[in-house]
């Protein structure tokens, strides 16, 4: 079973850093590619960045230099640091994890970059 809990969303300036954190409940957290969504208001979900098992990462070009996903797998945690906020981050994020045929997403946490 899985079960993914975000925190970290909230309200940041332009400019502005946040740290996004996902926790998996489930068990091999260490094997499983995790991804971080974003989902805009009025737009569909869009994937914003990847990690597999090894630590290797990918992401979109929107984001790319800016945000880092990691992982601590002694703690079945992944985290995106969102660095140099823009007002176009602004979204419900979510992480989200594709285990044994299942799609796996926590509830969301939002981002809102606004001065």
């Amino acid at each position: 079973q899985v079960h993914l809990v975000e925190s970290g969303g909230g309200l940041v300036q332009p400019g502005g850093s946040l740290r996004l954190t996902c926790v998996d409940s489930g068990t091999t957290f260490g094997l499983k590619i995790m991804r971080w969504y974003r989902q805009r208001s009025g737009k569909g979900r869009e994937l914003v960045a990847t990690i597999i098992s090894d630590g290797g990462t990918d992401y979109a070009d929107s984001v790319k230099g800016r945000f880092i996903i990691s992982r601590d797998n002694a703690n079945n945690t992944v985290y995106l640091q969102m660095n140099s906020l823009k007002p176009e981050d602004t979204a419900e994020y979510y992480c989200n994890v594709f285990y044994e045929g299942e799609n796996y997403w926590g509830q969301g946490t939002q981002v809102t970059v606004s001065s």
